[in-house]
């Protein structure tokens, strides 16, 4: 049965730099001929001397621990092989190898269950290059508590299951603070070489797969293996580069904020001409608007004015017919009853001028 993990991959729980170191040393690429779990161990017992992750010395690159450790990762130990691990009677780097595995990919609400047999462990051996000495319970309590691993970055553990760690620790009258022999609680701390290349670009720049770089002045030149300041000289020389800076620093926020302030109005004049140029463009749409609105109304008057027109005249014409009509009617009747009077009266005229002779 496999060991309960987080489900997080393992180049997630692992800082960046050191998991992309790993992969691309040579000494990595050498482990592909090991193919079992027992042949791992004997690796390390006959190569581990200690359990920092970056190699020290006159070398750079990931250790020669970490490099098993992520051989391990890729095998996915099962329950059976941890528990060989955490008891192996031959090496305490075999040992320890086995808690780092379980900080960093075991569920951490299983943590304590797994730690909590090797709590007061007293077996001596020193973790780091150093040759400090510490006992076995005091490594797997810093392994609990803290987040920093000799410059490294460990997966971090839920407040809460801290707390109970905490509460556990407290109960078995334990230390519940680190004691500092995998590295302070904080990368800032630490007055010790700087073991950890501050980028993928700086540690690939030597071949740090081998044992030694390429020129025996690699350790002098280097950036990286210089040793940092102690924090009292860290704390004066940042108040003499404070004292240095202020003036500078004061001309430029004052240019800064001039530079701001000239943002300000450009932004402000940006926005008025974008309210102008608005107002002016619903003004023609309003002006527009209301020549349509006018127009189609003057067009609608004009056109009943027509029609009114129209029908005014249509009845004027048909009236005018109606009298004329009228007017004729009588003129005739008077015509015909003068032609028929003129007749009746020359029919007289006849008659008398005739006289006897007729009758």
């Amino acid at each position: 049965m496999e060991i309960q993990s987080s489900g997080r991959p393992i180049d997630v729980l692992m800082e960046k730099v050191l998991s992309v170191n790993i992969l691309s040393s040579d000494y990595f690429k050498e482990l592909y001929r090991l193919k079992t779990y027992h042949e791992v161990i004997d690796e390390i017992y006959n190569q581990v001397d200690h359990v920092e992750p970056w190699m020290t010395g006159n070398c750079r690159g990931p250790s020669s621990a970490f490099c098993l450790l992520y051989k391990f990762f890729t095998m996915k130990l099962t329950v059976k092989q941890m528990h060989g691990l955490l008891k192996h009677p031959d090496s305490p780097y075999i040992r320890a190898v086995g808690f780092l595995y379980l900080r960093y990919v075991a569920e951490p609400k299983t943590l304590w269950s797994w730690y909590e047999p090797y709590i007061k462990d007293d077996e001596e051996f020193s973790p780091g290059s150093n040759g400090k000495m510490t006992t076995m319970g005091v490594y797997v309590r810093d392994l609990l508590l803290g987040q920093y691993y000799f410059d490294s970055l460990l997966p971090r553990v839920p407040l809460p299951i801290l707390r109970q760690v905490t509460g556990h620790l407290e109960k078995m009258k334990l230390p519940t603070k680190q004691s500092g022999i995998t590295g302070d609680s904080s990368r800032l701390g630490s007055d010790d070489t700087a073991r950890r290349p501050p980028s993928v670009k700086a540690s690939l720049s030597v071949s740090f797969g081998q044992r030694a770089p390429h020129r025996a002045s690699t350790r002098d030149s280097s950036p990286v293996r210089k040793t940092l300041p102690s924090a009292r000289d860290r704390e004066r020389s940042s108040d003499g580069e404070r004292a240095r800076s202020s003036p500078r620093r004061r001309r430029s926020r004052s240019h800064e904020r001039d530079h701001d302030s000239e943002r300000d109005r450009s932004d402000r004049d940006r926005g008025r001409h974008k309210d102008r140029e608005h107002d002016r463009h619903a003004r023609e749409d309003r002006d527009r608007d209301y020549r349509r609105s006018s127009y189609s109304s003057r067009n609608v008057d004009r056109q009943g004015r027509e029609r009114r027109d129209r029908d005014s005249d249509r009845h004027g014409r048909s009236s005018a017919r109606r009298s004329r009509s009228r007017s004729r009617s009588p003129n005739r009747g008077r015509t015909e009853g003068d032609d028929k009077a003129r007749r009746d009266s020359g029919t007289e005229e006849v008659i008398r001028l005739g006289g006897a002779r007729w009758r």
